[in-house]
């Protein structure tokens, strides 16, 4: 059993991490709702140029040819996942689930005979995926996020996947980045960007949507310039805002995971200084009762 001492200097120990754990929380959860406003704001400009672009092409889906970005390599033989985490840890499983989710597509499509390549968005992934997967990685982006994710971080990101693109590195691009549902829930989501796909279901429910609440004929599109130029200049823009899109996501999930976590490690360290300060005055008694029988003990013997 321990001494009083070494209980003494774990309490203290204890309530001096809990005193962290608890500043820490409180700096997740004030930067968390700016986080969180911007991600929400972001989903509706992105999921419209999503729309936009699927109105395009099926307008132009007998015209166009089709860039990289659009139409692909022409092969899917060389595949890079950008594994999107944070530069630090303490927030939970937030970077590990990221990590677990690129190894499982890395062992997938392997399997199948592909190629894959690396492209980190935050140091947890480089270090977390480096042993296994070392010779994969292309190069690791750091300090996105630190204080506010930008439009310039995305621009970075989307620039270095461009010129990766225009070298031929990679025929099919993935992105796998946390999107932000609750400061308790983050859902891994993987994202194809190149080349672009776009999910006609939910286009079509939503111009549905759109068209029940709306009387009249609907609208038709004239394109000036012709559809092709305007592919031309959007697909760029298009993947810098879904990477825009999944950065804000991705700053939000570990702002909200971080709180979760230290909110839970500051419980469980008052939880333990429950339990040491208890075992901490069951000692004391303990010793003070032994040395009172030797002084009664030592009195009745005289």
């Amino acid at each position: 059993m321990a001494n009083l001492k070494e209980l003494k200097t774990r309490i203290s120990s204890v309530t001096s991490t809990q005193k962290i754990t608890s500043a820490m929380k409180m700096v997740a959860a004030s930067r968390l709702r700016r986080a969180q406003e911007a991600a929400e704001a972001g989903r509706p400009y992105a999921e419209r140029m999503e729309r936009m672009m699927g109105a395009i092409l099926d307008g132009a889906s007998e015209t166009v040819g089709g860039p990289k970005l659009l139409s692909g390599t022409g092969s899917d033989q060389v595949h890079m996942i950008v594994a999107v985490t944070s530069d630090r840890g303490l927030c939970g499983g937030f970077n590990s689930s990221i990590t677990r989710e690129v190894r499982l597509r890395i062992a997938a499509l392997e399997r199948e005979g592909k190629t894959v390549k690396l492209l980190c968005v935050g140091r947890k992934a480089r270090d977390q995926l480096r042993s296994l997967h070392g010779d994969k990685m292309l190069d690791t982006f750091e300090g996105i996020g630190r204080t506010v994710v930008t439009l310039e971080d995305a621009q970075r990101v989307t620039a270095k996947v461009l010129e990766l693109l225009d070298a031929e590195e990679f025929d099919v691009c993935t992105i796998v980045y946390n999107r932000f549902v609750s400061a308790m829930t983050q859902i891994v989501t993987p994202q194809q960007i190149i080349p672009v796909t776009l999910d006609r279901a939910e286009s079509d429910e939503a111009e549905d949507g759109a068209h029940a609440q709306t009387s009249g004929p609907s609208a038709v599109y004239e394109y000036e310039p012709d559809e092709a130029e305007i592919l031309e200049a959007l697909l760029p823009k298009n993947l810098e805002v879904q990477i825009f899109r999944a950065l804000l996501e991705s700053n939000a999930s570990e702002h909200g995971a971080r709180m979760s976590a230290m909110d839970n490690a500051t419980r469980n360290a008052g939880d333990m200084i429950d339990d040491l300060t208890l075992t901490y005055n069951r000692t004391r008694q303990a010793l003070i009762t032994r040395e009172l029988i030797e002084i009664i003990s030592g009195a009745e013997a005289l």
